[in-house]
């Protein structure tokens, strides 16, 4: 039987859990945990600085909840929070550590739609091609084909325009395709 929490609105767990209700609490945090530690892993390449992040987005939340003013969705909010959070906890390194590279990290993700598709040397590349990408084209990129949001909630997540939103993830998908093209054509010479 499904819990009268879970049918509520976003709002309205929201206040029922500043009234001190947990279990409203916990309707928030089931609804949205997976995206927030999701996105969080694939942006610091870690799954412990994932669950840190996460836990401090869902804190934060509690603590100071006057900053979700409810322009945005509640989703949305989380996961600029989750973007602010990563760039805060892992700095420099997480650019400079290949993401999804270490074994925990691909067992705590599971496979994504794009993974399952791609083989795994592809994938490999993939992975590798992306903790190269500039943060700003990396995290529209992850939001894009990761997460499947829309251009707009892209870009109240990263606080920039749509437009902007769209020339990154242009930039980003097209260092991608011809990565995995030079990739193709030494296959086919080392075949040959």
């Amino acid at each position: 039987m499904e819990s009268p929490r879970s049918t509520g609105t976003d709002q309205e767990l929201l206040k029922a859990t500043l009234g001190g209700d947990e279990e409203a609490f916990v309707e928030i945090y089931r609804r949205y945990r997976d995206r927030v530690y999701r996105f969080a892993c694939r942006m610091t390449g870690s799954a412990e600085l994932a669950r840190d992040v996460t836990h401090t987005c869902f804190a934060s939340l509690l603590e100071t909840p006057s900053r979700f003013d409810g322009r945005v969705g509640l989703g949305t909010y989380l996961c600029a929070a989750a973007r602010n959070q990563s760039l805060r906890h892992a700095g420099r390194a997480w650019r400079e550590r290949p993401a999804g590279s270490s074994p925990d990290l691909l067992r705590a993700l599971g496979p994504s739609p794009l993974e399952v598709l791609l083989e795994d040397e592809r994938a490999r590349i993939v992975r590798e091609v992306l903790s190269t990408l500039a943060p700003l084209h990396r995290e529209v990129l992850i939001l894009v084909e990761y997460e499947d949001l829309d251009l707009a909630t892209v870009a109240e997540i990263v606080g920039a325009e749509v437009g902007a939103v769209k020339v990154r993830l242009h930039r980003a998908r097209r260092k991608l395709r011809a990565a995995l093209e030079a990739h193709a054509k030494s296959d086919a010479v080392t075949v040959a």
